[in-house]
């Protein structure tokens, strides 16, 4: 593991202690599992963005194609 440093808003940090008192684990775990559940989010965010763009360029494309396509048929 690796050792940081991490200072958190007040009310943050008074949210995080209320939590992890009610459902008894440790606050590193808890951290450790807030940290890798917002990578995910993170991840799937920057995923949905690089499809957004791929299919805009994808469309674009398509159109002139079919564009092209409607030329020759005339």
């Amino acid at each position: 593991m690796k050792n940081i440093s991490l200072k958190l808003d007040e009310s943050v940090f008074e949210e995080t202690e209320r939590i992890i008192n009610e459902i008894d684990i440790p606050r590193n775990r808890y951290i450790n599992d807030a940290v890798a559940r917002y990578n995910v989010e993170i991840s799937r965010k920057l995923i949905r963005e690089q499809l957004r763009k791929d299919s805009e360029l994808v469309r674009e494309n398509s159109m002139r194609i079919l564009s092209e396509l409607d030329g020759m048929e005339d």
